[in-house]
Order: C-alpha cells, then structure tokens, then sequence
C-alpha cells in the first residue's frame, strides 16, 4: 500500500476533528449539549473496559450478519441472474422489504424473539445488508453478454466452465462494490438492535445508557468507535477486492 494511501485518509480524518474541535469553541456549546474531540479523551479514558467487550460484541455480531448476507445474497442473485422468470417474480419482493423502513422492522424482531439478542441482532444485520448484494450479483450475471458465453459454448465449454470463466470475474466488480455498502449498513441493523432491545449488549446499549445518563462526551465516543469499526472492516474488504478483483481497477 502506498503512503499516500494512508496519509490522506489520516489528514481527512485529522481535519474533521480539528473543525469539530472549532465548531463547538466557537459557539461555545457545553459538552451537556455538543461534545467535543477533547471531550471523548476522558470517556475512553473511563470505560475503556466497556468499550473493548462491547466492541467485540458488536463486531461479530456484525461481521457473522454480513457473512449469512453475502452467503444467501449471491445464491438469490445467482438465481434472478441466471432465470428471468426469478427475476420478474423476486424483484418487487426484495424492493418492496428494501422500502420499509428499518427502523420499524427492529422492533418486530425484538418482541419475536424476546431473550435471543444474539440471534435477533445477527438477524437486522443480515436484514439490512442483504438486498444490495442480492441485485449486485443479479445485475451482473443477467448482463453477460452473450456473445462470450456463445463463444465458450461453440468451443465446447460446459455451463460451470462458462460460470468460472466469465459469469464471475464480470460480477466480481459489483459484487464487491455492494458489499462495501452493505458492511455499513450491517452496522447500523446491529446498533439499532442493540439500542432497542429490552436486553441489549454491545455499542448501542452503551450509546442508550450513555442517553439515559444525559452523558453525551459517551455518546459522541460510541459514535466514533461504531465509525472506527466499519472504517476497519471497510478496508477488510477493499483488501480483497484487491485479491480477488485487483484487475477491474482502471484507476490512472
């Protein structure tokens, strides 16, 4: 990785939290109102046992969402991909879900399976994070063209080889694309669940009781650490889109 691969993000980041750091001296807000940068120092400073187990807590939850999303996300894109029928029938299903509002479905889920926080949290995260790697996959493979597939065809390759050989580094692209996305979106259904369930664990239930204490120097360094962890696992996923896909960057 070059050094200036990492130097601007670092500057970007040092940046954002100098003008935050302004922001709040100039109009002069208490930290009761708006926290400051300088205002988290002491709250990490004075849960940092919290925050390392609730962390956890959170990313894995997260992290095994994701995995089940890419798992059942590519098998239905595979199936709308390859069948126009699946398609036609399937899409207004997934866009209609996508159109409800998530924040209404945590709720549902929290009451169905009172006492299972792991399952149910596991269960937004894989919710949410879904649908843009079911289209992604779909959109790629039901794009071929088929002028590459009759070509394999004619030179007697069967219809895995023509999967292996060009249906999948062509869907590598999206399929990637989508899931940088749906690591994002896998964090926000696990916070939600995490801060509406009755028996909530992780960074939301840190963040609630950070609410309920009026403690908001807490708050802002939940926030932060929920931003810290999908920066992390965003870049997990770059890493191999670089492995497996490196060859679709067209970047001058």
């Amino acid at each position: 990785m070059k050094s200036r691969q990492i130097l601007v993000p670092l500057a970007a980041v040092a940046i954002f939290l100098i003008l935050w750091e302004a922001l709040v001296l100039v109009m002069g807000w208490p930290n009761y109102k708006m926290a400051s940068p300088s205002d988290l120092i002491p709250a990490y400073e004075k849960y940092w046992s919290l925050f390392l187990v609730m962390g956890w807590q959170t990313l894995w939850r997260t992290i095994v969402g994701l995995v089940l999303a890419v798992i059942f996300g590519v098998a239905l894109g595979m199936v709308m991909g390859f069948s126009r029928t699946m398609r036609d029938a399937l899409y207004p299903l997934l866009v209609g879900f996508n159109a409800v509002p998530k924040a209404t479905v945590v709720p549902i889920v929290a009451l169905m399976f009172v006492g299972w926080h792991d399952f149910n949290t596991v269960l937004i995260a894989f919710i949410i994070s879904f649908f843009p790697i079911a289209v992604s996959v779909s959109i790629g493979l039901s794009t071929l063209e088929p002028e590459y597939r009759d070509i394999l065809r004619s030179l007697g390759a069967s219809q895995s080889q023509v999967f292996w050989k060009i249906a999948l580094p062509k869907t590598l692209p999206e399929f990637f694309g989508a899931l940088k996305v749906a690591v994002t979106l896998a964090f926000i259904g696990t916070n939600l669940m995490e801060i509406v369930s009755p028996h909530g664990r992780g960074l939301g239930a840190l963040f609630d009781s950070g609410k309920t204490n009026s403690d908001y120097p807490l708050m802002f360094a939940v926030l932060i650490a929920l931003a810290f962890l999908g920066i992390v696992l965003y870049y997990v996923v770059v890493a191999l889109e670089k492995i497996f896909a490196g060859w679709a960057d067209r970047t001058v």
